[in-house]
Order: structure tokens, then sequence, then C-alpha cells
């Protein structure tokens, strides 16, 4: 997929007709991907350019805002002055302020879709515990079934948290264990017995189940939203 650079509007050329064709050129792989059901890393990567074009506008509105004004015209029916700054944008600002608020609503469109798919994806999954609730729940297992796939994907998961000054953060890692193939024999209540047997650093994990009704791609879709799905029933302090 074609990437977008972080600093995409300040690099090169500063033309509007330049600027519009790399990002819809950008958007049309982006809709691509969404068509195929592949939300990663496609989404991120927008919510990422989305933010710095607003903290970009909004810093540049700041620098305006700290030149002196004259007075302009004076409103006595709503008792408001009404100022005007003393210097005007370059031809260069122009530019990219009509780049910012042509780019920024057809980012954020593409944001609300790739939404709608991930949504969509997270409405349709199963997940629950299987066996009993571990009380130490950190560290585990999640079984994960992907449409009429034949196979219970095995991964084990480790939560990490995070902390500054305002507030903590969770994140979340996989790592593939197995793939294993469903049978009679090999349920899930199973597949945490052998986890049990074959992993003593864990002797009762926290395993969980989470079945996708529909065949979605698997390292794009499926496995980050199942790592978030996670992150809301998993309960530490």
């Amino acid at each position: 997929m074609r990437n977008l650079s972080d600093n995409w509007i300040a690099e090169g050329l500063i033309d509007f007709e330049y600027k519009k064709y790399l990002l819809l050129a950008y958007l049309k792989e982006v809709e691509r991907e969404f068509k195929s059901v592949k939300l990663y890393p496609p989404l991120a990567e927008l919510i990422s350019h989305y933010q710095k074009l607003q903290n970009f506008d909004a810093n540049r509105n700041q620098i305006n805002s700290k030149f002196p004004k004259e007075i302009q015209s004076i409103d006595l029916k709503k008792v408001s002055i009404n100022y005007k700054s003393k210097t005007e944008d370059d031809e260069t600002m122009k530019e990219l302020a009509s780049i910012i608020n042509y780019a920024l609503p057809q980012i954020k469109k593409h944001i609300e879709e790739g939404k709608s798919i991930y949504d969509f994806i997270e409405n349709q999954l199963e997940i629950e515990p299987v066996g009993l609730s571990a009380l130490y729940q950190k560290e585990g297992y999640a079984l994960v079934s992907n449409g009429y796939s034949k196979e219970i994907l095995v991964y084990r998961y480790k939560i990490n948290l995070f902390q500054n000054n305002l507030d903590k953060y969770r994140g979340i890692a996989l790592k593939f264990i197995a793939a294993i193939k469903k049978s009679v024999t090999k349920t899930c209540n199973q597949i945490k017995l052998d986890l049990i047997k074959n992993f003593k650093d864990l002797p009762n994990p926290s395993t969980w189940r989470i079945v996708s009704k529909n065949a979605i791609p698997l390292e794009q879709s499926l496995l980050p939203i199942s790592k978030r799905l996670l992150l809301k029933h998993v309960e530490i302090e």
C-alpha cells in the first residue's frame, strides 16, 4: 500500500493541486484496503494524519494571534469590536491553509468509514472465558476462531501498564503459540488443559475464546480488534 509521509503537507512543493493529488492517491489506496476489510495500519495512519494536521493548523493560528491587530469595525447592536490582523499570511501560509481546509474533511470521512467497519467487526465477534475465571489476568491465552476455518489459533497474551503524570494506559501483546485443528476431542477446554500441562509458569491461566462469525483478514483486522476486545474484558488493577 502507498504510504503518506508524516510530514507530507510541508515536504516538497507547497502547491494545492499537487498536495491534493498526493492525498487523493493515498486515500484511494485506503479505500482499496477498507473494501478488503483490512483496517490496520490504514485506520491508525489516518487518525495520526488527522491529529497532526489539526495541531499544525492550531499552531499556525496561535502564531497569527500573537501579531498586533487594528480595529476594523464596531458593531453597536452586538456590542462587539471586530479586529483585523496587521499582518497577512504570505503565499506559502495561504496555500498551506487551503490544503489543510481541504484535507481535514477528506481524512475525517475516511476515518468514519474505517470506524464503521471496525464497529461491524467488533459487534459480530463473540468473546467468553474458557472455564473458571482466573484471579491473575495480566497474562493468559486467547483462542481465536476465524469464520469457517477449521483451526483454532492459540495466542499467549500479556498486558503491560504504562503511566504518565495524568493517567494509566494499558497495552496488550499477542504471541502465536499454535494452530490446532478443531475436533470432538480438541475443545477449548481441552486446549486449555494442554496449555497448563505444557506451560508450567501459568498453572491457572486466564483463557478467552474469541470467535468471528465471518472470515476476517487476520493480521490487518481480526487480531488488532481482538486485542482491544480483550482489554475491555480482562480485569486487572
